[in-house]
């Protein structure tokens, strides 16, 4: 059996459309951040959601020791954000300056204002996964926006949305 070329994996993989939410964190009063791809629901009962998240991202880490984080669902016009929160090597300190948030009453773990919708979780495992960890989470709060924009999507290499109607 030959190894799989990771090029095409990756080609392959990117077919699967996935929203994108930012999962953020805080930690000695710093708000840590990153855009995530790698998100779903997991279970109902109790309610348990994952993401996964680059072991040697720094965020990584954060997320970890703090044991508690945010989950902004990001609406269609939000790529810029997006793209901010997923850059390598961005500055720790100050990454959540220009974008509007606020904590999360139950964890206070920054929640994006202009998000469409968002949820609060505890840590409850941590699998590894490759170069990843799979973090599970219980969910300990909702917040409901009112419905208007759409998700923001990203699908073969690219951020889109969906199309109206």
């Amino acid at each position: 059996m030959r190894p799989v070329d990771t090029a095409a994996f990756r080609r392959v993989a990117g077919q699967f459309p996935t929203g994108i939410v930012v999962v953020s964190t805080s930690l000695g009063g710093t708000g840590h951040a990153m855009t995530v791809s790698a998100f779903t629901s997991v279970s109902l009962d109790p309610l348990l959601v994952l993401f996964c998240a680059e072991k040697i991202a720094r965020f990584h880490d954060a997320v970890l020791e703090a044991g508690c984080w945010a989950v902004s669902i990001l609406h269609e016009e939000s790529e810029k954000t997006a793209r901010w929160l997923a850059t390598r090597g961005r500055p720790l300190d100050g990454q959540l300056d220009t974008i509007p948030h606020s904590p999360g009453p139950l964890t206070g773990a920054p929640i994006l204002d202009h998000a469409i919708g968002a949820m609060e979780c505890r840590t409850t495992a941590v699998h590894g996964g490759g170069d990843h960890s799979i973090v599970v989470g219980e969910v300990l709060g909702v917040t409901e926006r009112a419905a208007g924009a759409g998700p923001l999507v990203y699908h073969s290499g690219r951020y889109r949305r969906l199309a109206a109607g």
